[in-house]
């Protein structure tokens, strides 16, 4: 599991070593992983280390020390290397080794910027050491002309030390203009801006360089999971269990105008583990289902047992005119009361939201794409966009969690899943060729099968949520990450271009190979 921290609780974390004047080890410490990881970068790319060039961006803080220092050892390595310095003074300790290591040093002004941008993005590494998880805001003046000219160069590798300027460490907000990462360096612990949109989409792939505070940092509120995480997660049935054991699914989606999302939401529910899937809905949309999915059961009147409820998939938002949506409006406000009653989960999917009651059980899921949540929030006082959303989604996720009480999965190219007290998961191993029609109601399907099989396990007490340090006010919103996990890695298996029925073909083999030692519930 990866653990992500904000820039405060990362900086409580070194004080007490700066407090007993340990900050130069830090640095150092810092500098070193920074080096390390360029030198990995290097020889992963094929590159010869001695004679090769580094040009290192350095502000005027400690992020440009930590960015100085590096480069210092990289020198003593044979490396060819150059600083710009972008502001008007830079750590002294720092420079001073820089130079003494026989590095270059170029003053950034308006003058000398193009001439710079284009040095500096003909050299094998580029490390971006301007400012650090403490900034506020982003470039300016020459700094922020120099990026700009940057991007459109596209430098060969850019290493970001601790984070990449203009991204906020604490949220992934970006402030423009950003130079993109393929590397980002984080000392300490891994910033929350890089496991959250946009930021995520500028820092490339983060590694983490030990400085020494790890055991002094609190307990993370951003995480991700892994292969080895799900693999303890993923129900599993045991020896003796039956259909209705294994969880028992009802449904309620599709209509005539969307009967696709119908048979999309039951085909995933059906091939992720539930052990029934229970069907609601117009006789014409039932029968499609039933030729597409014959195991499925199409309930006409009062369902029989059901553990979990999905729902509002493919079901068109309520209208003006009074317009019930083939009777599906009716029916998913008569299982979302029951279901609330009974106090069974429930996925919440597109046309359902707008039914929500003004507080949710934290073991209903909602799935909002960016518009949805918008909307979601406008309809609760918060009036907000659907841009705003997208610059600002860990803000709004973890907003709508504690607003409704629901758990929130926020639908994106990092999936975002908030519980309501705080606590996140951010999973990004899709591929872009998911943002196709259909594949939310895939994942609609394959998480309604997840809450069944959870449904009557007693999450709170322990099991793989507890051995992996997940709370129990947590565990709804890390069940949820799994079945985001889980339809990310479908997609990928797939390939592209993908449609929703290869995705929901791909999750079968997916599960197999993660499930590898589950542990049943």
């Amino acid at each position: 599991m990866i653990s992500a921290f904000t820039g405060k609780e990362v900086r409580a974390a070194e004080q007490p070593l700066l407090d007993s004047g340990e900050g130069a080890v830090l640095m150092q410490r810092a500098a070193h992983g920074l080096a390390a990881a360029v030198v990995r970068e290097l020889k992963q790319r094929g590159r010869r280390l001695y004679g090769a060039s580094v040009t290192v961006l350095a502000g005027k803080g400690n992020n440009g020390g930590d960015g100085l220092f590096a480069a210092a050892k990289l020198a003593a390595r044979g490396m060819r290397t150059t600083a710009v310095l972008t502001a008007d003074s830079a750590h002294p300790e720092a420079l001073a080794a820089f130079l003494a290591a026989g590095g270059r040093e170029h003053r950034l002004t308006a003058e000398n910027v193009e001439d710079l941008a284009v040095l500096a993005a003909a050299d094998d590494v580029l490390i971006d050491a301007i400012l650090g998880t403490g900034a506020r805001g982003g470039l300016r003046g020459p700094a922020a002309e120099l990026v700009s000219l940057l991007q459109d160069l596209k430098p060969a590798l850019v290493v970001a030390c601790d984070i990449p300027s203009g991204v906020d460490a604490d949220t992934g907000e970006v402030h423009w203009p950003v130079l993109p990462g393929d590397v980002t360096v984080s000392f300490g612990g891994i910033k929350a801006g890089l496991l959250a949109d946009p930021g995520e989409g500028y820092a490339g792939r983060p590694v983490l360089a030990e400085i020494g505070i790890e055991d002094r940092l609190p307990m993370a509120s951003l995480r991700r999971l892994d292969a080895a995480d799900l693999a303890a997660l993923l129900p599993a049935p045991g020896r003796r269990d039956h259909k209705y054991s294994r969880g028992v699914l009802g449904v309620v989606a599709g209509s005539e105008r969307y009967p696709g999302a119908a048979m999309l939401t039951v085909g995933s529910a059906s091939v992720s583990g539930a052990g029934m899937v229970r069907y609601l809905g117009p006789d014409a949309v039932a029968r499609q289902v039933l030729a597409r999915v014959p195991e499925a059961i199409v309930e006409s009147g009062e369902p029989g047992r059901v553990q979990a409820w999905l729902l509002g998939s493919g079901i068109p938002a309520p209208s003006a005119d009074g317009d019930d949506g083939d009777g599906q409006h009716r029916r998913a406000r008569e299982v979302l009361a029951a279901a609330q009653a009974a106090g069974q989960p429930a996925v919440v999917d597109a046309g359902a939201l707008s039914l929500l009651p003004e507080r949710c059980p934290d073991k209903w899921i909602l799935t909002p794409h960016a518009g949805e949540l918008a909307a979601f929030l406008s309809a609760r006082g918060t009036s907000v966009s659907r841009d705003e959303v997208e610059s600002r989604p860990l803000h709004f996720a973890r907003l709508a969690a504690a607003d409704s009480g629901a758990t929130v999965l926020l639908k994106g190219a990092t999936t975002l899943v908030a519980s309501p007290s705080g606590t996140v998961f951010s999973q990004s191993e899709g591929t872009p060729w998911l943002a196709t029609a259909g594949s939310g109601d895939v994942l609609a399907g394959l998480l309604g099968a997840l809450a069944a099989q959870y449904a009557e396990t007693a999450l709170d007490d322990g099991g793989p949520f507890a051995a992996l340090g997940i709370a129990p006010e947590d565990r709804w919103a890390a069940v949820a990450a799994v079945g985001a996990s889980v339809h990310g890695r479908a997609g990928g298996s797939v390939g592209g271009p993908v449609t929703a029925r290869s995705v929901l073909g791909g999750i079968p083999a997916v599960i197999r190979k993660l499930g590898k030692g589950t542990t049943p519930v």
